[in-house]
């Protein structure tokens, strides 16, 4: 019994499930009825619980494609301005359309969005990979000069959107699903399908180890600090415009600020190490929902918004203190001496020898 408290202790994954489980013990205990989940007269499901996966699915999107990056030892530091960038170029399109409301319109607003960000992920990658430059300096770059992309494209004005397909992405439901998390978890089972039921996880997990030995063996780096690049940006731009499509508003100052943060957190959380290689989506999802519940429990407790960024960071501290390695070898040494414990034999017993 020990060892299997022992073994779930030592758990990249247990902590992050603690921490999550009492952040919704505090939720209950302050409304009675946070995890009820009901059906309004749309047929939509309606909740606390609810809300968290809809307003946690961004922070997912962009934790996924940050996941892999991570796990190249790398960053990427601009998938919050390429949330604005995509946004603004969406708003762009739709607003310069004779027919906003047409789907066709919205569809072509999208994919154009989608293909900017592709190029821009595109842009990081040879910057990384090519050029060498380090993967946090490379990504700043476009973190800076994104918001002013942005910025060029609304011609530094909010556009406000008037368009039900577009809203649809953000505030719609399918079979009583929000589709802004149809659209997360769908993300996540393909990415993991993807890495792992293929050799790509293996090779992503290689070069994050040891570049230089992947190199000698016969692995293109290049191709995929390429592909981890292109995708992260690719699902930031995703993330973005779901959340300009929630706010019916291209704001290229405030879109997807600080969202890299989040992500970043989410994915440490999880267990991924920022030194590269191994690392975990299923971590990354227990991250994300421990980061959007926390940012409800503030607004639930009643935490003045100042003191905000303050709880979260109380909070992520927690959490990465108990995943450290000094705590994970202060647990070791407790379970051997737990263990040694119970092998001794007590005072008194007599000790048969066959």
């Amino acid at each position: 019994m020990k060892n299997a408290v022992g073994r779930a202790v030592a758990h990249r994954l247990f902590w992050p499930l603690v921490m999550l489980v009492v952040l919704l013990a505090i939720n209950v205990v302050a409304v009675p009825g946070f995890l009820s989940i009901t059906v309004n007269n749309e047929g939509h499901l309606f909740g606390s619980v609810i809300d968290i996966l809809r307003n946690g699915a961004p922070t997912l999107m962009i934790a996924v494609g940050m996941t892999l990056v991570i796990a190249t030892r790398g960053i990427d530091l601009s998938v919050g301005s390429l949330c604005a960038i995509a946004g603004a170029m969406a708003c762009s399109i739709i607003l310069g359309s004779p027919t906003p409301n047409a789907v066709g319109t919205v569809t072509v607003a999208v994919l154009v969005a989608l293909a900017l960000a592709l190029v821009l992920g595109l842009w990081n990658g040879f910057l990384v990979s090519v050029l060498g430059i380090q993967p946090i300096i490379a990504t700043l770059i476009l973190m800076t000069a994104g918001r002013g992309i942005a910025m060029l494209i609304t011609e530094g004005q909010i556009l406000t959107v008037q368009s039900d397909p577009f809203k649809f992405l953000g505030s719609g439901f399918i079979v009583g699903i929000p589709v802004a998390t149809i659209v997360a978890a769908v993300i996540l089972a393909l990415v993991a399908l993807l890495t792992r039921r293929t050799a790509l996880g293996l090779l992503i997990e290689s070069v994050g180890i040891n570049p230089e030995a992947s190199r000698q063996a016969g692995v293109r780096a290049r191709g995929l600090l390429f592909t981890v690049y292109a995708l992260s940006a690719v699902l930031a731009a995703i993330a973005g415009l779901i959340l300009t499509s929630n706010q019916t508003a291209a704001d290229a100052n405030n879109t997807g600020l600080f969202i890299e943060l989040d992500a970043i957190l989410a994915v440490v959380i999880g267990g991924t190490s920022l030194n590269g290689g191994r690392y975990s989506l299923t971590g990354t999802l227990v991250g994300a929902l421990v980061i959007q519940t926390l940012v409800t429990t503030v607004y639930t407790v009643g935490i003045p918004p100042i003191a905000t960024m303050v709880f979260k960071a109380a909070v992520v501290t927690a959490v990465c203190l108990l995943q450290s390695p000094t705590t994970a070898a202060a647990l070791a040494r407790w379970r051997t001496r737990s263990a040694s414990r119970a092998a001794s034999p007590r005072p008194g017993e007599a000790v048969v020898s066959r």
